[in-house]
Order: structure tokens, then C-alpha cells, then sequence
């Protein structure tokens, strides 16, 4: 049977892998896949709680609500990001964006 263990490690280990992704890769749009997947494994975790302690209360289905639109926004915002730094400088390198002045 599956338990809320099984769950936490599941999300520690993504959270963990979007967190390295996010810290060690150059790419602006691999870095928000990162973001996103840390956004993901907050959400699991949010939802395996709410499921094994008060599954009456609809708290963590809010809750992952108010994180499924927040990275809507992210989302939304950072790839307006990626191309207007796409446009000024042709390319999606971090390391790029530091440079900008203005």
C-alpha cells in the first residue's frame, strides 16, 4: 500500500532534481522547466498531506489551486522574458542576461 511516506520522497526528489536543474543549467527555458517541476513536487506534496491527514477538508486542493496559477504566471512572464532577452541579444544563455543595462 502506498503511504504518505512514498509521496514525500517522491516530492523531496523532485524537488531536488528541479532544484539542481535549476541551479546548474544555462538554458533560461530549461531553468523554468526546473522551476516548474519544483512548483509540481510542492503540489504533490500539499495534496499527499491534505489526503492522509483531513481528507474531508478540501485545504490542499486550494492550496494547489493557488499554485497552479501561480505558475501560470510564471510561466506567462518568463517566456515574455525569453524573448524579449531572445530579440535583444539571439540568445537564451543565462549567463547573457547579467550583461543587460538599461
Amino acid at each position: 500500500m502506498v503511504g504518505l511516506n512514498h509521496f514525500l520522497i517522491l516530492g523531496a526528489a523532485m524537488f531536488a532534481i528541479g532544484l539542481t536543474g535549476a541551479l546548474t543549467k544555462r538554458n533560461v527555458i530549461t531553468v523554468l522547466m526546473c522551476i516548474e517541476l519544483m512548483f509540481n513536487a510542492v503540489t504533490l506534496t500539499i495534496l499527499a498531506f491534505n489526503r492522509f491527514t483531513s481528507p474531508t477538508v478540501l485545504t490542499g486542493q486550494v492550496f494547489a489551486l493557488f499554485i497552479i496559477t501561480v505558475a501560470a504566471a510564471e510561466v506567462a512572464l518568463g517566456l515574455a522574458l525569453v524573448i524579449a532577452i531572445h530579440k535583444d541579444r539571439d540568445t537564451v544563455d543565462v549567463t547573457a542576461v547579467s550583461g543587460m543595462k538599461g
